[in-house]
């Protein structure tokens, strides 16, 4: 082979390999409980800081460009909208259109009454885990980026979808906030992409509880769990084991309840998975 062709050959495949490295991004769903994957311009330039309903979204480099993930809020109004960006140019607004997405209604009957209207007496502790989750959905790290290529958490089928709306003993509540993964009590839960275990709890409604942190304000919640094997401040591995399913909580039965967080928002954890 001529110089020029085995130049022109070792360069193609260098960039080949490059394309097929570049970390994956979640599917653009621009709808309420979905991502926005916004393209800021070249990454030459110091990273921008991107904020969505006056919250820090996450920004990383990609393919060569700066890009913006828009977690949007299953009560964000469909219709048009604005993110705000700061970077070396200065203050500037881009827009963004949401549309409209319908999510199905389901029905559920729960024995213990207590987990649908709780007594009086454990309102307080309610609200302060309220606060407490909402605490960690604002939660934002510089360092590291994060990767954004997620594995199911544990080996079993999806079943409840994100963003149903739930009615529970024929009283509405608040949609699914995640995705469920049907599994038996004590099936093994591994990191689905590298994080820092942000937090241990355990809550009146979620019971046994994990989260992770993956930077960048993208983080991961489990929730029902039957065990927990990682502590608070803890680096993970992708695929590590922190824990295992069980049936803490309010539930109807044993499964993986798991969410996934952008931007302070709650959003659908199947835009990250691979499409099946």
């Amino acid at each position: 082979m001529r110089p020029c062709r085995l130049f022109c050959a070792l360069f193609f495949m260098l960039g080949t390999l490059a394309v097929q490295a570049a970390p994956a991004l979640p599917r653009h769903a621009p709808v309420p409980g979905g991502v926005a994957v916004l393209e800021l311009g070249t990454a030459h330039d110091a990273q921008p800081a991107v904020s969505f309903n006056a919250l820090p979204q996450p920004v990383l480099r990609h393919q060569g460009k700066w890009v913006a993930l828009v977690g949007l809020p299953l009560d964000t109004e469909p219709g048009k909208h604005s993110v705000f960006v700061e970077g070396a140019g200065g203050q500037r607004t881009l827009p963004l259109v949401v549309r409209e997405k319908r999510y199905p209604t389901q029905h559920l009957r729960i024995a213990d009454g207590r987990m649908v209207t709780p007594p009086p007496e454990l309102e307080a502790r309610i609200a302060a885990e309220q606060q407490r989750i909402a605490d960690w959905k604002r939660h934002y790290t510089a360092e590291p980026a994060p990767d954004t290529r997620f594995d199911l958490p544990a080996a079993g089928p999806r079943s409840a979808r994100f963003g149903v709306k739930r009615v529970l003993n024929g009283e509405p509540r608040s949609p699914h906030g995640g995705l469920d993964v049907a599994v038996g009590i004590g099936a093994p839960l591994r990191a689905p992409a590298a994080g820092t275990v942000l937090a241990v709890a355990d809550l009146y409604f979620a019971g046994t509880t994990v989260v992770i942190d993956h930077g960048r304000g993208i983080l991961t919640l489990y929730a029902h769990l039957s065990r927990v094997d990682v502590r608070e401040g803890q680096a993970l591995a992708r695929g590590e084991l922190f824990g295992a399913s069980g049936v803490s909580g309010r539930i109807t039965g044993p499964h993986l309840h798991w969410v996934v967080m952008v931007g302070g928002a709650a959003v659908d954890p199947e835009l990250f998975l691979p499409m099946k």
